[in-house]
């Protein structure tokens, strides 16, 4: 089963999560946590995503899921009350999208490595170090969970270009497909 992204207006995007309980979500979602680690990964690879936090769909826990066929040999994560333990003095720029913000690209600048606590699909309790991609999508979804999103970690002007050339992309595309018809 896969869930439904709510749109970035919805304050559930912006609002910081509290720490998962096990009670409530068995008494709100009726599922294990297996099935819906699963629902999440089915979703994450339905729109597309490296990561998806569980307040993207509107559900109020503190988790998240990430993990990618071409990463880390496919290594997939869920994490529920995940922490950054420590950043590395390194960063790195790179692009960044969003599935609360479908063909918007930002370049942002994070730490390179991190070192994580969370607890996996089991609940059992993991520490890593993380590093490159798997770094970054960990610091952006742990963002979702403290109610950040990408487009508070750039300028009005970067992100207003940037909103532009998704705009400007999305009607070339509408005009190719309409040419088709």
């Amino acid at each position: 089963m896969t869930y439904e992204l709510i749109p970035p207006s919805d304050p559930r995007v912006l609002t910081m999560i509290a720490p998962f309980d096990e009670k409530i979500f068995k008494e709100q979602e009726k599922i294990s946590i297996k099935e819906f680690s699963d629902n999440m990964f089915e979703t994450m690879d339905k729109y597309g995503g490296l990561g998806l936090s569980a307040n993207q769909v509107g559900k109020p826990y503190r988790v998240f899921v990430m993990g990618h066929p071409q990463v880390e040999q496919g290594k997939k994560r869920t994490c529920f009350n995940p922490e950054i333990k420590g950043y590395s003095k390194e960063t790195i720029r790179f692009k960044e999208g969003c599935l609360t913000f479908p063909y918007l690209f930002l370049d942002i600048e994070r730490p390179r490595a991190v070192a994580v606590r969370y607890l996996d699909e089991n609940l059992k309790e993991v520490e890593e170090n993380l590093t490159g991609l798997s770094a970054r999508v960990f610091q952006h979804e742990y963002d979702h969970m403290q109610g950040i999103i990408f487009t508070e970690k750039v300028s009005k002007f970067k992100l207003q270009w940037a909103m532009n050339k998704r705009d400007k992309s999305i009607n070339k595309a509408r005009k190719l497909w309409q040419q088709t018809k």
